[in-house]
């Protein structure tokens, strides 16, 4: 109830309303935000400043806009809207020993919050994230990864067991806290081993503007492979050369399901996702594949892309969509035809480049409502020929343009990240098997000592075999500063790289050896297509460019599961003066001091892997570097 003030002079009013404002209104608007867990807590680094021009509110006819002062338009690098929300979110995993699949096939699974996929993660533009990932299993340890959250100044979040955290022990809980300073669709997964594989990965999606309008947004879209062995006894596979080419997926999931690949009568079914007729549909397309690349076509209909991974772009019509492991695209689907069913087609390359699956024909059904909710799809639509070759052409919004005469001199090799393959014999019993290497060394991390540990004790004697490469300092720290990297791909599969902590410019990619004396001139440095994960070709380069502008440690690495397991990765060094400032290193001490302690007794270590994902392990200073220190300390 609220009680009429007694009456008064205007000025006496007016004095007891100040009052007022002081003890009672003040105190909530400068109260202090929601405090994380003190297992993990962040460090302030950013001051937020307001937005542009007042533009509305974001709807669909001014998607655009965003909380009225920022925009598509927007610096995300620059400046983000204030912290409205504090997502508090809780992630228990376990594992099951006789799941019942979505396909009708029983199998071992690893579940989040008992399902799979794991539940969606959802915020808006700006806000803290706080992820309390209980590890319920037995005798596993796991870490999550948030895929493409760019964690500035947070690299103790980026969630990859050693580098940047030890492994979360059976029976702990870890805190991740962290800032999203960008928007659209990403997804987070298992950096322990090829965990993943088995069912520890889910979307992520942050609520923002975009570059064209639409009517609904119909949330994130994951597709997988799917393998009814474990991800770990399909490792062991796949690096062995007896064994030949990788196993093909058993099937290919569409949010979670699909029908059996060879029997449908044994269980599964299709997925069916609904449309509004005359509305506008965005979908948030996403590849968490462990080996399977995917073309993706909707039958009687086109695709406006309108971000990759998590970079808007200028709208540009597909219709098609290659998408490689990890890779993301937000696409708008205009329903603008018949009432009817039409099949969701994903078709892979026939050759087995970039993976193959027992279901030749995987498919979903995107579905008008009016239209029958029970039968299938009559037009199969015209059959397309995939390839392995990265989708061109994206503009983004936000630009990115460097002085051409910013790249290396020739002269400089430093920069070049060759990627081979070889076949080394680990152990006889065995045979050779497939060893992945970037500068000629298979990236194998310490679980129990990551690469910020070492910074937390002042240690710079980092092991060979973690194949890090140690950035010089930018010139007077300016955030402006950009590095330029060469991949060249000597062996003839392609590899979708990603690389975490950054987006990057990708500034040419081609077929053969790169030669920067008389190719620069095939480079674009004015506002190249800037994603987090590209197709490199299969004997071919990439060259890719970053702002050292993120202080912490940063993996890139091949996203094809069994290629991680056999060692292909690399991981930069960057800032490494203002790491120690930046985040509160100490805290990873106690969960380190509990893997520590349980490894021991762990009837599954110590590991036969590279730390990313499973591979027979390696010596403990790595491959000679044909002369070159191990670690790599750039002038």
């Amino acid at each position: 109830m609220i009680l009429p003030l007694p009456s008064m002079s205007a000025c006496c009013a007016a004095s007891i309303l100040f009052q007022l404002l002081l003890t009672c209104i003040l105190p909530f608007a400068q109260a202090e935000p929601i405090r994380p867990n003190p297992v993990v807590e962040l460090a302030a680094r950013q001051t937020i400043i307001p937005g542009g021009r007042p533009c509305g509110q974001n709807n669909a006819t001014n998607r655009r806009c965003w909380k009225n002062s920022w925009s598509v338009d927007t610096d995300y690098d620059l400046t983000n809207p204030p912290a409205f929300n504090t997502r508090n979110i809780d992630l228990h995993i376990t594992n099951v020993s006789n799941w019942l699949g979505p396909d009708g096939v029983r199998k071992p699974a690893m579940l989040i919050n008992g399902q799979f996929p794991g539940p969606t993660l959802e915020a808006d533009w700006g806000d803290y994230m706080q992820v309390n990932v209980y590890n319920d299993m037995q005798d596993n340890g796991t870490s999550i990864h948030w895929h493409g959250i760019r964690q500035f100044g947070e690299s103790n979040q980026d969630g990859v067991n050693g580098i940047t955290e030890c492994p979360i022990p059976p029976g702990s809980m870890k805190s991740y806290t962290f800032h999203v300073t960008q928007y659209g669709t990403s997804w987070y997964h298992s950096h322990y081993s090829n965990q993943y594989g088995n069912g520890v990965v889910g979307p992520l999606i942050v609520r923002g503007p975009a570059s064209a309008n639409y009517d609904i947004d119909l949330g994130p879209y994951m597709m997988t492979d799917y393998y009814w062995q474990t991800a770990d006894r399909l490792t062991l596979k796949a690096e062995l050369v007896s064994n030949g080419a990788p196993p093909d997926s058993d099937n290919v999931l569409f949010r979670g399901k699909n029908v059996h690949p060879t029997n449908r009568t044994q269980g599964g079914s299709y997925d069916r996702l609904t449309l509004t007729p005359g509305k506008k549909h965005l979908l948030r397309l996403i590849n968490a594949s462990v080996d399977n690349s995917l073309t993706i076509t909707l039958v009687g209909h086109n695709f406006t892309v309108i971000a990759t991974d998590l970079v808007p772009v200028k709208p540009i019509v597909k219709s098609s969509l290659f998408m490689a492991v990890g890779q993301r695209y937000d696409v708008i689907i205009d329903a603008n035809q018949a009432v009817a069913n039409y099949w969701l087609n994903a078709t892979l390359e026939a050759a087995n480049n970039c993976g193959r699956s027992r279901n030749l024909f995987p498919a979903a059904i995107i579905s008008y409502s009016g239209a029958s909710t029970t039968a299938l799809p009559t037009n199969k639509g015209n059959p397309i020929t995939a390839t392995c070759a990265g989708e061109t052409g994206f503009v983004p919004i936000v630009t990115r343009t460097i002085p051409a005469s910013q790249f290396p001199p020739v002269s400089n090799t430093s920069n070049t990240l060759p990627v081979s393959l070889a076949f080394p014999t680990p152990d006889p019993s065995r045979g050779a098997i497939f060893e992945w290497r970037v500068r000629n060394t298979p990236i194998n991390v310490e679980w129990d000592h990551p690469v910020l540990e070492y910074i937390l004790q002042g240690n710079t004697s980092f092991p060979g075999s973690i194949n890090l490469v140690d950035l010089p300092a930018p010139p007077n720290n300016a955030n402006s500063t950009w590095t330029f990297w060469i991949i060249q791909n000597q062996f003839v599969l392609p590899h979708p790289v990603h690389l975490h902590g950054h987006d990057f410019l990708i500034l040419g990619i081609g077929s053969g050896t790169f030669n920067p004396s008389t190719m620069t001139n095939q480079l674009n440095f004015n506002n190249p297509t800037r994603r987090d994960v590209v197709q490199m070709p299969g004997s071919g380069w990439v060259v890719i460019a970053y702002k050292m502008d993120n202080p912490g440690v940063w993996l890139m690495h091949c996203h094809i599961g069994w290629h991680a397991a056999g060692g292909l990765g690399v991981q930069f060094l960057e800032r490494k003066s203002e790491i120690k400032g930046l985040m509160k290193l100490d805290q990873m001490v106690p969960n380190c001091n509990a893997w520590r302690a349980y490894a021991p007794t762990s009837p599954y270590l110590p590991k036969k892997d590279s730390g990313l994902k499973r591979r027979m392990g390696m010596g403990e200073m790595g491959m000679d570097l044909e002369g070159e220190s191990p670690v790599r300390r750039l002038a």
